[in-house]
């Protein structure tokens, strides 16, 4: 049987942004534009006639804006929602709001001051568009307000066996998507300062993340930042990728740290958990857990198994659990994974790494 394309609701006030976005999805023959609207009452009138799959939303809009309109679509009828807004260049709040309020993804407005910009913009869209429509949409609960406080031999060789020395320290890599904001804090913040240290790879927009891991660094007992070169990766620290540029671990004596390279996209994405994984594989070797979770694609699936040759403990987040069951499933299919986890479980099994047998990968107690 045909798959029935993928139907857009695009709301935005702007009609060049309105043009350029129905453009872009129109050419892939799995989307459908179903319709536009200038603001969030013209989109309701659209919804009382039928629903899209997907909705692309805009915050600022005049008479109600987009986070006030997506409260109640969430609170209402959810519907799978994907923030396209300038604001994220400047890491607003309200994205950060707009995630926690349900929306799938947060999206920068189309580049197409060069052809290459908007390739890669047309690209992440129409990537972004099928993510959600596969997302599982959860109940919304409010919650109190909290205080602030390719693949990857473009970017390096294979990992050779039995180059990594025992005596370094354990260290964590997660790998994460479509939904991923949500899932990163729900984890990090139940991780004490004792936690082993932690790199990340969230697919993110550029300039997104260091809002991010500001955010994060603010509600959480570990110390949160965005990546930089050179940065150590310790106990109690959690680096985060920068938006736009590969971020690989590597070893200095018995102490790890991060480099920030520039490079092609690998497996579509740039940072890449494909390359953070292999770089893992060659210079932590079986003192690293890798752990990919909720998200589109099968960026990181090939790295994991890389770690797990390498003497790794490897996981995967379990499909009930995941917003989006595209890359814990190419994983686990592939064999990368040696155990398969509910979201809940993430914090115990980090937390359980460091005191691990070493050989023993994989004996992690399987309670509940």
């Amino acid at each position: 049987m045909t798959r029935k394309p993928i139907r857009v609701l695009i709301v935005d006030d702007s009609a060049s942004v309105r043009q350029v976005l129905s453009s872009i999805l129109s050419e892939d023959n799995g989307i459908e534009v179903m319709g536009t609207a200038a603001d969030a009452f013209a989109a309701v009138r659209r919804l009382q006639n039928e629903l899209p799959d997907v909705m692309i939303l805009d915050i600022e809009m005049p008479g109600m804006d987009g986070l006030t309109f997506l409260r109640k679509i969430m609170a209402q009828r959810p519907i799978p929602v994907i923030i396209c807004s300038t604001l994220t260049e400047t890491g607003s709040r309200a994205l950060f709001d707009a995630l926690e309020a349900g929306a799938v993804d947060v999206l920068p407005k189309p580049r197409i001051d060069t052809r290459n910009a908007l390739i890669e913009t047309a690209d992440r869209l129409r990537h972004s568009v099928r993510a959600a429509a596969q997302a599982r949409l959860r109940p919304r609960h409010a919650r109190p307000p909290v205080e602030e406080k390719l693949t990857a031999d473009v970017i390096m060789p294979p990992p050779v066996p039995g180059r990594v020395r025992s005596e370094t320290d354990r260290i964590v890599c997660i790998g994460i998507s479509t939904g991923g904001t949500e899932t990163l804090r729900e984890v990090l913040t139940a991780l004490p300062v004792t936690c082993p240290g932690i790199a990340v790879v969230q697919h993110m927009p550029e300039k997104f993340t260091a809002a991010f891991a500001r955010r994060l660094n603010g509600i959480c007992a570990v110390e949160v930042k965005e990546a930089e070169d050179g940065d150590e990766l310790r106990a109690g620290r959690v680096l985060i990728a920068p938006g736009n540029r590969h971020m690989l671990l590597q070893r200095s004596g018995t102490q790890y740290r991060v480099a920030i390279k520039d490079g092609p996209h690998v497996s579509r994405h740039r940072p890449s958990v494909d390359v953070l994984f292999r770089s893992a594989a060659q210079y932590a070797g079986a003192n690293a857990l890798g752990l990919i979770m909720t998200g589109m694609g099968d960026d990181g699936a090939r790295g994991l198994l890389e770690m797990r040759k390498a003497g790794a403990h490897t996981l995967a987040q379990d499909e009930e659990s995941c917003v989006v069951f595209g890359m814990p499933k190419e994983a686990i299919e592939l064999g990368a994974a040696q155990r398969v986890i509910g979201l809940g479980r993430v914090p115990q099994e980090i937390m359980a790494w460091p005191h691990l047998g070493r050989g023993a990968a994989g004996e992690i107690a399987q309670s509940a």
